[in-house]
């Protein structure tokens, strides 16, 4: 029966590109036509139990049949196979975004469990993530700056790594930083940003994240670029710092939010006011939702981010408005975390032995469903970027936005 119900869904979404099911009794359905922005694909169910557990929860179901080597792709990789899936039904070409009142509650009782984030389980969920391991990080992310967020691809040809550079220039442009000013980096990562700021700027940044192995990473990477007067990092809670009654002139917070959870939306920009200076300015780049609040996927909540949860920029505003602070610049970045993943996967792929032998094959799996997976929501799905500048006081930036492309072209040109 389930077997069959897949075949009845995918004759009706697979129309450009093929698909072939090989089901677990011999049987092979092939649906749609190729195509040549779509791979040709194959893939073998070994047993009944697989159409079941897709049929029950696409996004799990299908995760954890290829990690457990029960979905077979013979034909393609995982990149296609999830392409052509979400690229045969963009999100753009759907109807209006409408939620029963069943659906309505259902999201309300899993924001309240699943994205609570509390302060004890915010730096377990962190851990989940970030903890695993930074020899992992460092055999995909760009050497320059070990960034693990969406880099800002000006022109196409570029590296990753002159991408990350664009994307740093990009925020610190933004930030309008003076000279002798405090700046905090909420989620600092391994320090690629703070110690991007401190190099340019006459300024001190301090550093603060809840995972230990991305701390020890960004001292030593400080002392390495030469800023380690001019940095700190501390293994910290925004939410604890807030209420130190420090002050800082800047903040920065880059990939964070996306851990958050909605349930502490009001209590971050609450901290964030209480953070910031009366003449501040603050930089929020974050994943969001082109489209109304929805929720995070089985895979990503039980395997990537547990706890985690994209936010709508209505949802952002919402929060932030009501601690006064101003959104004095709002960007939406489409396709530039499409080509950072696209980028991140071609990295892993290449280094497949490496991966599996600090860890082991089912995590090779897991790990290429969920930046194969990343990447078509980004290219064909709902998820984009925001960069949202925020600001105290209405006078304290300039009347127009000249001086973010000047000063982005001033860094690098360097």
């Amino acid at each position: 029966m389930f077997d069959r119900l897949i075949d009845k869904a995918m004759k009706h979404v697979v129309k450009d590109g093929t698909l072939e099911i090989v089901h677990h009794d011999g049987r092979v359905a092939r649906f749609g036509t190729s195509h040549p922005l779509f791979a040709d694909v194959r893939i073998r169910f070994t047993d009944a139990g697989v159409a079941r557990q897709i049929v029950m929860d696409q996004s799990l179901g299908t995760g954890e049949a290829y990690m457990d080597g029960r979905l077979v792709i013979e034909k393609g990789e995982i990149m296609d196979l999830v392409e052509l899936i979400k690229g045969n039904i963009p999100w753009e070409a759907k109807g209006p975004a409408h939620r029963s009142l069943f659906g309505k509650v259902k999201l309300a009782l899993h924001t309240k469990t699943a994205e609570a984030n509390e302060q004890l389980s915010s730096k377990s969920n962190v851990s989940h993530h970030y903890d695993i391991g930074n020899e992992l990080y460092r055999m995909f992310l760009d050497s320059e700056h070990m960034q693990y967020s969406c880099a800002y691809w000006p022109e196409e040809s570029i590296t990753l790594g002159e991408a990350q550079t664009a994307k740093l220039a990009h925020i610190a442009a933004k930030l309008s930083i003076e000279p002798g000013q405090e700046v905090l980096d909420i989620g600092c990562g391994w320090g690629g940003m703070a110690i991007y700021l401190a190099k340019n700027y006459d300024c001190r940044v301090q550093g603060i994240t809840l995972s230990k192995e991305q701390l020890e990473l960004a001292v030593e990477r400080a002392a390495d670029a030469g800023v380690s007067d001019k940095v700190t990092f501390k293994l910290d809670d925004y939410r604890d710092l807030a209420a130190s009654g420090r002050k800082y002139d800047r903040i920065v917070s880059v990939g964070m939010f996306e851990h958050v959870g909605r349930p502490q939306f009001d209590t971050f920009f609450d901290c964030v006011r209480k953070l910031l200076d009366a003449d501040g300015i603050m930089l929020l780049h974050t994943i969001g939702r082109m489209g109304p609040a929805g929720q995070t996927d089985a895979f990503t909540r039980k395997y990537i981010f547990p706890g985690g949860y994209i936010p709508a920029l209505s949802e952002i505003i919402l929060a932030s408005e009501k601690y006064r602070l101003i959104p004095t610049d709002v960007e939406t970045l489409r396709l530039h975390y499409a080509k950072t993943l696209r980028s991140w996967y071609a990295n892993c792929a290449a280094r497949k032995d490496d991966i599996i032998d600090l860890y082991d094959e089912r995590f090779y799996r897991m790990w290429m469903f969920y930046l194969a997976g990343a990447t078509a929501s980004f290219e064909s799905g709902g998820m984009c970027n925001y960069q949202v500048q925020y600001s105290r006081n209405r006078l304290t930036l300039p009347l127009a936005r000249d001086y973010m492309r000047e000063e982005e072209r001033r860094l690098l040109a360097k």
